[in-house]
């Protein structure tokens, strides 16, 4: 197997540094490829108010994690535990007993490989991995790369390739610092990356929650999710807005209820748990035991109470379940939810006509199909999925 070893202090990790792991996954076909945040890097020092290890190592996994590989790529966090400097020919060392018998190529950019043979035991490093070297801009090209890659083929037999990246993000972390401090940078960070800063209050952000614009809404819901729910999120968020314009709901309402509708679907059953406890919120033994369930009533808490939208609380609350007596905006969230664009499944066609000839049918529809799944699956089918059916679904055909 081909391991690519890509560390940095990834303060922040940005858009530059994906495209650089992307490239380098294809050109020397990686089997996976492991990011490594540094402890204490040795060539520089952390600049001050930098976020702390674990929001660095935060930031890392939510980057990698835009790269939609889950089975070939990792955060490793081996260096913020690491006490001293993070010196690669030590992780190097750590990465050969983690993965014997398999080969390494250790990932950089140009101004680290030009001065490669400065670094801390050169020859180790070079024994242990091959290096791959991306230049920045198109600049960094042979002119550049090929005097250094023959002085450490000569003098270390080592293992180098040299590419450079197309149309790569060309912004330094210092100067990207820098435009976050003043209310800019955005357009260098995966949205998820940026979403978390917000959030975090980091590089001087200052982001009051509660009055977001809908983009960085999107952003700081995004940075809470796994980057394979976002389609779903986007296409609820479209189909939502189309519907509200159908039967006259507010469409930024709209927008936002299905920006966070999913916001919490990742949480553990404990954060489920101390969410609801904190804000209140009463819940049935049902939905103390069932994911699916808690997700809706602690992203209908935070909607509410972290991001101050009190008008879709209940639109997010029955998104899973629906319920009797739904309002304009409960129904439409509830059906865009689940007959979005990636939604596949054989009925799907006709809920996607009814939604918009027939918005109280297209609810009684997707209460029967959930009522038919808890059967055929022997669930305990929820109290207002039950009356939903009974007004919506059973109670219309009557």
């Amino acid at each position: 197997m081909k391991i690519g070893i890509y560390g940095g202090s990834f303060n922040p990790p940005h858009l530059g540094h994906l495209a650089a792991a992307k490239a380098a996954m294809a050109a020397l076909e990686l089997d996976r490829l492991v990011f490594i945040p540094a402890g204490v890097p040795p060539h520089k020092d952390l600049a001050p108010g930098s976020p702390d290890r674990a929001q660095r190592l935060e930031m890392t996994r939510i980057a990698a994690d835009q790269l939609l590989m889950p089975a070939s790529t990792e955060v490793w966090d081996t260096e913020l535990h690491r006490e001293g400097k993070s010196y690669t020919a030590d992780t190097l060392e750590e990465a050969v007993q983690r993965w014997p018998g398999d080969e390494l190529w250790l990932l950089m950019g140009t101004d680290m490989f030009l001065t490669l043979h400065l670094w801390a035991e050169p020859e180790k490093i070079l024994a242990l991995a091959g290096v791959c070297a991306f230049g920045r801009t198109e600049a960094d090209g042979e002119a550049v790369f090929a005097p250094q890659r023959e002085f450490l083929s000569q003098k270390f037999q080592a293992r180098i390739a040299t590419i450079t990246v197309p149309e790569l993000v060309d912004i330094s972390s210092t100067r990207l610092r820098e435009l976050l401090a003043q209310g800019k940078g955005r357009e260098f960070l995966p949205e998820a990356v940026y979403g978390y800063i917000l959030r975090e209050k980091l590089y001087g952000t200052q982001a009051d929650l509660k009055r977001l614009s809908l983009d960085d809404l999107r952003c700081v819901s995004y940075s809470m999710v796994y980057a394979k729910r976002l389609a779903h999120i986007r296409g609820c968020e479209e189909e939502a807005a189309r519907l509200a314009e159908r039967w006259g709901a507010d469409g930024e309402r709209m927008r936002r209820a299905a920006i966070l509708h999913d916001c919490t679907k990742y949480f553990t059953v404990q954060q489920h748990l101390e969410i609801c406890q904190r804000y209140g919120i009463p819940l049935s033994p049902l939905e103390r035991a069932t994911d699916k369930l808690l997700h809706a009533k602690s992203g209908a808490a935070l909607a509410k109470y972290i991001f101050g939208f009190d008008d879709i609380y209940d639109a997010i609350l029955y998104h899973t379940t629906a319920r009797a007596g739904m309002s304009l905006e409960e129904k439409i969230l509830y059906v865009a939810d689940y007959m979005e664009p990636c939604r596949a499944f054989p009925e799907v066609g006709e809920l996607r006509r009814l939604a918009y000839t027939d918005l109280d049918g297209a609810v009684g529809m997707g209460a029967s199909l959930s009522v038919q799944e808890m059967v055929q699956r022997g669930k305990e089918l929820h109290h207002d999925t039950k009356a939903a059916y009974e007004c919506y679904g059973k109670g219309s055909q009557a």
